[in-house]
């Protein structure tokens, strides 16, 4: 990884409105919540962990990319920190002993709620896509091909390419694939997978739409990252993820991003 160029406050909008509408409207504990199943959550980290020095137990925050939209109307509001933990760690160490096979360093993280003041809702998250800063950035801004194009091409984490002028993103068929609008990047989710030599990640798609930020409808599994792989997503009901690596220990930089979903009530 290269090293990138280096809060915990925030405001969860329940209805596109503020924090005072949402106290006033609600009619029962923000405890007793629960987002929907599958509802995608495009996230960036807020601080860098390092498999060197962290621990268990260590907050790990991040927050909303974008505008979140539910199903029956209310929304997350952009900026919204998403709270957790590092759930397990181990830095690389290298075995002297001849012909060992060198165990990889790994970096579990549970992320356990979303926050806004003394408010907190409980979520159970799996991992469908993780970034590195360098990707991260690339896929936040239009890149020019010439000296005419002042607007440019985005490339969002996982390939799909479209000017930030078009308000429908279609496929080659024509088909609308995702949406650009005012709160930010929205569509169905389509199923797809990858294979690494440490593993395979799969990914449902989805019937409804959700907020994707700087993601392909399509992005599934590790970007950016040289030669890390999940070893887990959390999708088995566990909420953890795990990323693991050879040969060096891990370091999650402040920056990377991640579309997170709802697990399915296992």
């Amino acid at each position: 990884m290269r090293v990138p160029p280096a809060s915990v406050v925030a405001t969860l909008v329940l209805g596109i409105a503020n924090f005072a509408v949402f106290a006033s409207a609600a009619t029962v504990p923000a405890q007793s919540q629960v987002l929907p199943q599958s509802t995608a959550i495009p996230v960036r980290f807020e601080h860098s962990v390092d498999t060197k020095k962290a621990k268990i137990g260590d907050v790990v925050t991040a927050k909303t990319m974008q505008v979140i939209v539910l199903p029956d109307g209310k929304s997350i509001a952009k900026g919204t920190v998403l709270a957790g933990h590092v759930a397990a760690v181990q830095a690389f160490s290298f075995d002297q002993t001849p012909y060992a096979h060198q165990q990889p360093s790994m970096l579990s993280i549970h992320f356990d709620r979303l926050q806004a003041r003394n408010q907190s809702l409980p979520v159970n998250l799996s991992v469908r896509a993780l970034a590195s800063v360098n990707d991260s950035v690339d896929a936040s801004y239009g890149h020019s091909v010439d000296n005419q194009d002042s607007v440019g091409m985005m490339t969002l984490i996982g390939g799909m390419t479209f000017s930030p002028l078009q308000k429908i993103i279609s496929d080659e068929n024509g088909d609308a694939i995702a949406y650009n609008r005012r709160g930010g990047l929205f569509a169905r989710l389509i199923p797809s997978g990858t294979s690494t030599a440490g593993g395979s990640v799969h990914c449902e798609g989805t019937d409804s739409e959700q907020s994707i930020a700087i993601f392909s409808p399509d992005a599934c599994g590790v970007y950016g990252f040289a030669g890390d792989y999940l070893t887990a997503t959390g999708q088995d009901g566990s909420g953890t993820f795990t990323l693991a690596t050879r040969g060096h220990s891990i370091k999650l930089y402040a920056g990377s991003t991640a579309l997170l979903q709802v697990n399915n009530a296992q």
